[in-house]
């Protein structure tokens, strides 16, 4: 009777780990992010001087202020009669979606609602590349091409959804070097493994990766 009662007690708390568990995905709800503050920062000329890849990171937090300006300055809508972008994209395609992973989950930057939709709870930073400093930094931008709006897999869907990841990019390395962030662009990822995480489509494709926070 001892024995059953230990047993009943340890799947009682494996029943209740599972439900807290579960309980947990469920708080991850949308963040609405602030409108960019566009007239603040350095100088043009000034942040390209600055430009640089960093690769050590604190811990800290960025503030919703700072998370906002800074994908607004990768992809935002800068028209919004039109919804074109602060970056470009072949044919206007917009293909390039920005995953941004941070301690709590994983969310879709939604350019349109300036809000980042939530997609997985937990923190999935570590997958986010296979350098030690990835796991700690605060943000982790993931930049993956929707190949479906581009009509599909093939030679120039590949060429461009590099050509318009790397611009995202340079957005985010100017905003991070007028804003006092330190950042790095990041290949070595392994792309399987994070797409699987990531329940991405067999048509969505992890281009790059970026590390975003303030330097250490």
């Amino acid at each position: 009777m001892k024995i059953r009662s230990v047993l009943a007690v340890f799947f009682m708390s494996v029943i209740f780990s599972i439900y807290v568990l579960a309980s947990g995905a469920e708080e991850l709800k949308p963040v609405q992010l602030l409108s960019p503050q566009i007239g603040g920062g350095k100088p043009l000329m000034q942040a390209l001087k600055e430009r640089e890849t960093r690769r050590e990171f604190s811990s800290k937090e960025l503030p919703l202020q700072v998370l906002s300006d800074l994908l607004w300055a990768a992809c935002g809508i800068n028209r919004p009669d039109s919804g074109l972008r602060t970056a470009p994209t072949a044919k206007n395609m917009q293909e390039i979606d920005v995953y941004v992973a941070k301690s709590d989950g994983l969310y879709l930057y939604d350019a349109k609602s300036n809000m980042l939709m939530p997609i997985l709870s937990g923190d999935i930073r570590a997958l986010a590349g296979k350098q030690p400093f990835v796991k700690d930094a605060p943000v982790n931008l993931i930049y993956v091409a929707d190949l479906a709006k581009m009509g599909g897999p093939s030679v120039d869907a590949d060429f461009y959804s590099a050509t318009d990841t790397g611009f995202v990019s340079e957005n985010v390395y100017l905003f991070c070097a007028s804003a006092g962030l330190a950042t790095v662009v990041r290949g070595f990822v392994d792309r399987p493994v994070l797409a699987k995480a990531m329940k991405l489509r067999s048509d969505q494709k992890v281009i790059l990766a970026q590390t975003v926070g303030y330097p250490k």
